[in-house]
Protein backbone atom coordinates (compact mmCIF):
# COMPACT_ATOMS: atom_id res chain seq x y z
CA UNK A 1 0.00 0.00 0.00
CA UNK A 2 1.02 3.26 -1.34
CA UNK A 3 1.40 6.44 1.36
CA UNK A 4 -1.66 9.09 1.08
CA UNK A 5 -0.26 12.33 0.57
CA UNK A 6 -3.65 14.32 0.90
CA UNK A 7 -6.95 13.50 1.85
CA UNK A 8 -10.26 15.04 1.19
CA UNK A 9 -13.84 13.84 2.96
CA UNK A 10 -16.50 15.11 0.63
CA UNK A 11 -20.63 14.30 1.30
CA UNK A 12 -22.83 13.94 -1.72
CA UNK A 13 -26.63 14.67 -0.46
CA UNK A 14 -27.95 13.79 -3.92
CA UNK A 15 -26.82 12.84 -7.26
CA UNK A 16 -26.03 16.84 -7.98
CA UNK A 17 -23.29 16.33 -5.89
CA UNK A 18 -21.19 13.86 -7.17
CA UNK A 19 -22.01 15.47 -10.36
CA UNK A 20 -20.57 18.55 -9.35
CA UNK A 21 -17.54 16.93 -7.70
CA UNK A 22 -16.98 15.25 -11.04
CA UNK A 23 -17.24 18.39 -13.02
CA UNK A 24 -14.60 20.05 -10.82
CA UNK A 25 -12.48 17.22 -11.21
CA UNK A 26 -12.87 17.33 -14.91
CA UNK A 27 -11.08 20.86 -14.94
CA UNK A 28 -7.49 19.55 -14.23
CA UNK A 29 -5.18 18.85 -16.83
CA UNK A 30 -3.21 16.84 -15.24
CA UNK A 31 -6.41 13.94 -15.33
CA UNK A 32 -5.89 13.15 -18.92
CA UNK A 33 -3.07 10.83 -17.38
CA UNK A 34 -4.45 10.12 -14.22
CA UNK A 35 -5.29 6.46 -12.63
CA UNK A 36 -8.16 6.32 -10.10
CA UNK A 37 -9.53 3.55 -8.33
CA UNK A 38 -13.02 3.79 -7.19
CA UNK A 39 -13.59 1.51 -4.17
CA UNK A 40 -17.52 0.71 -2.60
CA UNK A 41 -20.01 -1.53 -2.33
CA UNK A 42 -22.59 -2.54 -4.74
CA UNK A 43 -24.44 0.45 -5.78
CA UNK A 44 -22.57 2.93 -3.91
CA UNK A 45 -22.56 4.91 -7.21
CA UNK A 46 -19.26 4.55 -8.44
CA UNK A 47 -20.33 3.98 -12.00
CA UNK A 48 -22.66 6.91 -11.61
CA UNK A 49 -19.49 9.03 -10.84
CA UNK A 50 -17.75 7.93 -13.82
CA UNK A 51 -20.88 8.36 -15.77
CA UNK A 52 -20.42 12.34 -14.84
CA UNK A 53 -16.77 12.55 -14.74
CA UNK A 54 -17.27 11.40 -19.00
CA UNK A 55 -19.46 13.31 -19.63
CA UNK A 56 -17.79 16.50 -17.92
CA UNK A 57 -14.93 15.70 -20.00
CA UNK A 58 -17.52 15.81 -22.98
CA UNK A 59 -17.31 12.02 -24.08
CA UNK A 60 -20.96 12.17 -25.65
CA UNK A 61 -23.91 9.43 -25.10
CA UNK A 62 -24.53 6.66 -22.80
CA UNK A 63 -21.30 5.49 -20.49
CA UNK A 64 -22.36 1.97 -19.21
CA UNK A 65 -20.68 -0.18 -16.83
CA UNK A 66 -18.44 -2.00 -18.06
CA UNK A 67 -18.96 -5.16 -15.46
CA UNK A 68 -19.10 -7.54 -18.10
CA UNK A 69 -16.75 -6.68 -20.91
CA UNK A 70 -14.16 -5.51 -17.96
CA UNK A 71 -13.30 -2.65 -20.15
CA UNK A 72 -14.74 0.60 -21.89
CA UNK A 73 -12.76 2.63 -24.03
CA UNK A 74 -13.82 6.24 -24.31
CA UNK A 75 -12.16 9.20 -26.26
CA UNK A 76 -12.72 12.91 -25.08
CA UNK A 77 -10.33 16.31 -26.25
CA UNK A 78 -8.22 14.27 -28.07
CA UNK A 79 -6.96 11.44 -25.01
CA UNK A 80 -7.98 8.77 -23.92
CA UNK A 81 -9.91 7.02 -21.46
CA UNK A 82 -10.44 3.71 -20.37
CA UNK A 83 -13.05 2.59 -18.01
CA UNK A 84 -12.65 -1.19 -15.62
CA UNK A 85 -14.69 -2.71 -13.75
CA UNK A 86 -12.96 -5.90 -12.09
CA UNK A 87 -15.71 -7.27 -10.05
CA UNK A 88 -16.42 -10.41 -12.12
CA UNK A 89 -12.57 -11.40 -11.74
CA UNK A 90 -12.12 -14.19 -9.40
CA UNK A 91 -8.09 -14.09 -9.91
CA UNK A 92 -5.62 -10.93 -10.06
CA UNK A 93 -4.13 -13.24 -12.87
CA UNK A 94 -6.95 -12.67 -15.20
CA UNK A 95 -5.93 -9.14 -15.41
CA UNK A 96 -2.61 -9.95 -17.01
CA UNK A 97 -4.10 -12.48 -18.88
CA UNK A 98 -6.98 -10.10 -20.12
CA UNK A 99 -3.54 -7.69 -21.30
CA UNK A 100 -4.42 -4.95 -19.18
CA UNK A 101 -0.61 -3.88 -18.35
CA UNK A 102 -0.19 -2.41 -21.84
CA UNK A 103 -3.23 -0.13 -21.35
CA UNK A 104 -2.16 0.69 -18.46
CA UNK A 105 1.64 1.37 -19.09
CA UNK A 106 0.08 3.95 -22.17
CA UNK A 107 -0.73 7.37 -21.78
CA UNK A 108 -4.52 8.17 -21.13
CA UNK A 109 -6.88 7.73 -17.92
CA UNK A 110 -7.72 5.09 -16.33
CA UNK A 111 -10.81 4.59 -14.15
CA UNK A 112 -11.03 1.38 -12.57
CA UNK A 113 -13.75 0.00 -10.27
CA UNK A 114 -13.06 -2.65 -7.72
CA UNK A 115 -9.34 -2.82 -8.05
CA UNK A 116 -8.70 -5.09 -5.30
CA UNK A 117 -9.70 -7.29 -7.69
CA UNK A 118 -6.46 -7.11 -9.38
CA UNK A 119 -4.69 -6.74 -5.94
CA UNK A 120 -0.94 -6.30 -6.58
CA UNK A 121 -1.17 -5.50 -10.10
CA UNK A 122 -1.94 -2.50 -11.12
CA UNK A 123 0.32 0.41 -10.28
CA UNK A 124 0.19 3.47 -7.26
CA UNK A 125 -3.02 5.06 -8.22
CA UNK A 126 -2.89 8.78 -8.26
CA UNK A 127 -6.36 8.95 -6.49
CA UNK A 128 -8.64 6.66 -4.55
CA UNK A 129 -11.72 7.15 -3.86
CA UNK A 130 -14.05 5.56 -1.59
CA UNK A 131 -17.96 5.73 -1.74
CA UNK A 132 -20.01 4.44 1.19
CA UNK A 133 -24.17 4.87 0.97
CA UNK A 134 -25.49 6.09 3.94
CA UNK A 135 -29.20 6.77 4.79
CA UNK A 136 -31.58 8.41 1.68
CA UNK A 137 -29.38 8.13 -0.98
CA UNK A 138 -26.73 10.50 0.22
CA UNK A 139 -23.13 9.29 0.35
CA UNK A 140 -20.22 10.09 2.16
CA UNK A 141 -17.08 10.16 0.34
CA UNK A 142 -13.00 9.52 1.03
CA UNK A 143 -10.82 10.66 -1.81
CA UNK A 144 -7.20 10.07 -1.09
CA UNK A 145 -4.27 11.18 -2.86
CA UNK A 146 -0.87 8.75 -3.10
CA UNK A 147 0.85 10.69 -5.57
CA UNK A 148 2.29 13.76 -6.67
CA UNK A 149 -0.35 14.01 -9.67
CA UNK A 150 -2.71 12.90 -7.48
CA UNK A 151 -2.20 15.40 -4.60
CA UNK A 152 -2.70 18.53 -7.47
CA UNK A 153 -6.09 16.72 -8.74
CA UNK A 154 -7.06 16.93 -5.11
CA UNK A 155 -5.37 20.33 -4.47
Amino acid sequence: MSSILETSSQHWPDEAACAASAAALARHPGLANAFIELHGPLGAGKTTFVRHLLHALGVPGRVKSPTYGLMEPYEAGGSAIWHFDFYRFDDPQEWEDAGFRDVFASKGLKLVEWPEKADGLLPVADLRVFIEPVENGQRTVMITAHTPLGAELLA
